[in-house]
Parts: structure tokens; sequence; C-alpha cells
């Protein structure tokens, strides 16, 4: 239209252009000397980032890429509510004042879904207007037909998680193919509801890298793809049933990246299966703050994680967004951290305007250069994969490789070479926990296996042994530190120490073992046993007859002194020593004393 404004050229005469190799000599000269190649980022994909890109990062990328599609926009602030086996009414009622003050969806974690008040949920919450997630661990078929039931004719808008159990939900899909074809068939028409999930989310949390979320995520949703059509349903109807959990941890850009390259290769799996390209539209991210990076030690620092995931997650592209509460490892969940976790989206939508553009990181030299790095990456491991089979056949490949990373995780943190602040570094030495260690410890809820877990598990060990020991307690304990923590525990300690006084371990217990650390009010010894050791004490302070085949010990394990101590003995744990220092005196320096 003639009234139509003219876009004015941008440009900055005042600053002469710049050549990257003037930036090159620039960056030689200030470094004096010093290789420039100190200065490239290792990431724990297997590539470095560069200290700086310019134009011509674009040009060997072909031009600059099209801006991604992103079809919700702004994205979709979706607080989670865990529901307890029951009928959920207090979930679905504290759902609904979620959405009278901010919030735009909800995502329910069912843990009976079975017994879940859908027509107390469509009389509350309006199932044709309402963006609601469910994930539940069985028969997901049976609650759609339940909410189709309680609000006839109803388009539903959200999505299912269907997570079965402890592995990838596209590595068991024989048991389920019945169940989620009806899933399919159910929602066939219902363009804002999406019933099969392509489960990110569970490699994130289990300390996968970038490269590996997404590439395990396509295997995941070439598994469905290759699986579910029958002559009922095509895979087109799969594709447009699909959608994405992914877990954003603070790793600012890379995270953005994967995201974006996650929508790339969304593509490129749909072309080889010969799929339209418009189906690439349709596909949704869900995205969540990671509980892989949340601590429980200072615990508010949660908050400021959760801010940079946030704003990776958005800025990626991400469609909807659950913020944890900070303090939900150890806490109830409570209206205060709720409400700040709820708001936390509502701040970078309404007053940061983070939701006014569609891919906010298009043309960026160094953003499109690192999605392009990840997609290459992710694509040749998920060819990989694929090649040996496929996400049923690698699952234990896969796990095996995401436990490596995790280790080498671990590893990083005990060392101070990768900082969590408020934990390894930075802690705050008289900090009153706002829960109860020995609690929390002895809680099967409490999460094991994140990032920080074993520098934690040891802090708060160490916490409760002094406290033992000023009170003066005629009880002893047993306190699960992990496994092969042992060189974690040293890594941590040498990381307090002047060079001139680090030691060297006496002797190194096996590979396989679990690190303990036995507790009374006269002394602490770090220790070791196999697991077969450590089960057979479980069993006996907790009177387990040998033949009920499950039991999961707890991380504390207590009891009266004479009876853990003579258990400890003959139960066969060993020392582990550290050369010139008790364990007391490591556990004073990892507690600050």
């Amino acid at each position: 239209m003639s009234d139509t404004p003219v876009a004015t050229p941008v440009s900055f005469a005042e600053f002469p252009a710049v050549t990257t190799a003037e930036w090159q000599a620039r960056l030689t000269r200030d470094l004096k000397g010093q290789d420039p190649a100190t200065l490239r980022w290792p990431l724990s994909d297997g590539f470095s980032v560069e200290p700086f890109y310019h134009r011509e990062a674009l040009a060997a990328l072909g031009g600059p890429p099209a801006p991604l599609p992103h079809p919700q926009a702004p994205w979709l602030n979706m607080p989670t509510f865990s529901v307890p086996a029951g009928d959920g009414r207090a979930a679905i009622d504290q759902a609904a004042a979620a959405l009278a003050t901010g919030a735009d969806g909800v995502h329910f974690i069912l843990t009976d879904a079975s017994t879940f008040a859908v027509h107390h949920l469509a009389e509350q919450l309006p199932l044709a207007d309402t963006y609601i997630g469910y994930t539940l661990v069985a028969d997901p078929d049976v609650l759609l037909a339940q909410l189709l039931d309680a609000a006839p004719g109803t388009a539903l808008r959200g999505f299912l998680r269907f997570a079965p159990g402890p592995v990838p939900e596209g590595a068991e899909l024989a048991d389920y193919r019945t169940a989620l074809r009806r899933c399919v068939s159910l929602t066939t028409g219902m363009p804002n509801f999406q019933a099969l999930a392509v489960n990110g989310a569970f490699f994130g949390n289990r300390g996968a890298t970038a490269t590996q979320q997404i590439a395990f995520s396509l295997n995941t949703a070439a598994t469905l793809l290759a699986e579910l059509p029958n002559d009922e349903i095509s895979a087109a109807q799969v594709a447009a049933a699909m959608h994405v959990h992914m877990v954003i941890t603070p790793s600012y850009f890379p995270e953005m990246a994967k995201l974006r390259a996650l929508r790339r290769l969304w593509a490129t799996l749909l072309h080889a299966f010969g799929l339209p390209a418009k189906l690439n539209q349709r596909l949704r991210i869900h995205a969540a703050t990671a509980s892989w990076t949340q601590t429980t030690l200072d615990p508010h620092t949660n908050l400021l994680r959760h801010t940079t995931e946030a704003m990776s997650a958005v800025l990626g592209g991400a469609d909807s967004l659950s913020v944890a509460p900070f303090d939900s490892l150890f806490a109830e969940a409570n209206d205060f951290s709720g409400r700040l976790a709820r708001n936390l989206s509502v701040l970078l939508r309404e007053e940061s305007g983070l939701g006014r553009v569609q891919d906010p990181a298009a043309g960026s030299y160094y953003l499109e250069t690192l999605t392009d790095l990840l997609a290459q990456e992710a694509w040749v491991l998920f060819q990989r994969m694929e090649e040996a089979g496929g996400m049923p056949k690698v699952r234990a490949q896969a796990l095996e490789e995401i436990k490596e990373m995790a280790t080498e995780t671990f590893r990083r943190i005990a060392s101070g070479q990768q900082v969590i602040v408020g934990t390894n570094r930075f802690q705050n030495r008289g900090e009153q926990f706002s829960f109860h260690p020995k609690k929390l410890l002895r809680s099967a809820n409490f999460d094991v296996t994140r990032a920080a877990y074993p520098t934690e598990v040891l802090r708060l060990a160490t916490a409760l042994h002094f406290e033992r020991r000023e009170k003066k307690s005629k009880r002893a304990a047993v306190v699960l530190l992990g496994s092969n923590t042992n060189q974690v525990i040293l890594d941590t300690f040498l990381n307090m120490l002047l060079p001139h006084e680090r030691p060297e371990m006496a002797a190194s217990h096996p590979e396989g073992t679990l690190s303990l650390l036995y507790s009374s009010p006269e002394e602490a010894t770090l220790m070791y046993a196999t697991p077969e050791q450590f089960q057979r004490f479980a069993r006996f302070i907790y009177q387990i007859p040998t033949e009920k085949q499950v039991f999961i010990p707890p991380t504390l394990l207590s009891s009266d002194m004479p009876t853990l101590q003579e258990a400890v003995r003959v139960f066969g744990f060993q020392e582990m020593k550290v050369q010139g220092y008790t364990t007391e005196q490591v556990l004073d320096r990892i507690q600050g004393r």
C-alpha cells in the first residue's frame, strides 16, 4: 500500500568498517604473543567456539540461513503441577489459580492417571480453551478417552507425554504400539493437541551433551515414525501428533543453538521419511528448566540459573516453557516459589519484550555458526545410532555414552574446572539449611542424578557428622555418597589446598564400588564397598528379608553405634585413605572449617 512506511536501512557511518584480517591483527597485538587459540571455548560436544566471528562465517554457511519457523508467539508460560495418587482436585484448583495470575497453560505430571478427576478438570479449566499438558506412566489412550468423554465434541489443546519407565519412550515401543496408535487416532483433526512425545528431557536430565540430546531425540522420533504407521494410521498422522520435550541448562548461547539446530534437523528427518515440509511448521517444542543443573545448596542461585535457562529457551524458539520453583528439590509445592517461577516468564515477555521477534538469533554470525555445528554433529551421531539399529537396539549404548559424559561433568565440578555457584565455588559457609539434611537424604524422592549431587551429598553428610559429634549422639550413620566418587572426594579436597599441601590417594577403591561415609560421635571414616556388600548391609540394618527381591536402600542409614560399627566390619567395608590426612581433616576442609 502507498501509505506503508518504508524501512530505513540501518547504518553506523561513524564507525569505520573493520575487516576480519584487521580484527585478527588487533587480537594478536592485544594478546602480546599469546596463541589466540587459547581463547577458544571447548564445549563438551567435542568442538570449540572461536573467540570471535565475522561476516565470513555466514558466507561459509552458504549465506544467511532463513529464519526458523516459530508458530506460537509469544511462548506459553506453563507451570508444572505434580499430582500425587488420588483425584488431583487440589492440583486442578491450583492450576486454575495460576491461570488467573499469569500462566497461559498448565502441565500435570500424574502419578496415577486412572483416578484423575477429569470431569472436575473440564469444569474448572474449559478443555476447548485451555492449553494443558499431561505426563503419565500408564494407559495414555484411556486418559485421552476420558478427557473426550468429559468434554464431548471438544478439540483438545495441549500435549500428552507418555513416560512408561526409566527408559526413553521410543526404546520400549513394542509393548505400547496399540495404545499410542489409539492416541493418534483419537486426536487426529486436533491441530493444537500433540499426543506423541519425543522426550529429549530424558537425556538432558541425565547429563547428555547438546549433541546427544538432539541426536537421541531424533532417534526416538525415527522409531515412532518407523514403527507406528499401519493400515489405519499414516506416517504423516504420526508426524503431526509428535512434539518434543527439551530441558535447558544455564549454558546460555549453546542452549539457544540447541533448540534451533533441533528445528532444522526435524525438517531433515521428515524429508528422509518422505513427509511434506509443511509438517515442520507444526513442530512444537516444550522446554523446561533442567533438574540436572539445580542445587540444594544455596538454593536461591536456582532463581538465577532459571533466568538464563528461560531466556535461552524463548530466544531459541520454544513454544511453551515450564520454570521449576527454585526449591523444588527439597520443599513441598508452595505459593511463594511457585509465584516466582510463574512470574519469570511473565517478566521476560511483558517487561523485556522477548516474545516480539520471530527468530531473535537469526543472522548472528556466532549463533548461526554454532547452530550449524550442533546440527552437523548431532546428525552424524543420529546416523551412527540408526546404522547400529535405531533406538530400540542402541538404548544401552546411548545411556552408556551419556553416563560417560555425566561422569566427566562430575570430575570437572569436583576439580573446580566447572563452577556451580554456591556449591563448589563461592559457597555460603554459614548457610543455614531450610530443610533437614537427614530427612532429605532419607527421602526416596531426592534427585540423586543431578550434576551437583556428588558434591552436595558430601557437604550434607559432613554437616550431619559435625552435628552428631556436637550433640554426642549415641547413634551412628552410614551415608551413601555415590558410585566411584572417591576421585570426586579427592578432587574436591585438593581444590581447597595449596599446591604444596596436596596429598595422594594411599589406596584407591576398585572400579564399580560405592563410596560411603561412616559417622559416629567419635569418628568419621571414608569407606568403600561393592554394591552387593552395601545391599546386604542395608537389608540387615532395616531387617529386610533376602527373599524380598526389590529393595532400594536410602542414602542415609542409621542405627545404634555398636550395631552399625559391627555391621560395617562384618560386611567388609574398607577404609579409603588420603595420604597425610584423616577423614576428619578432609571433612573439616570441605566444610570450610
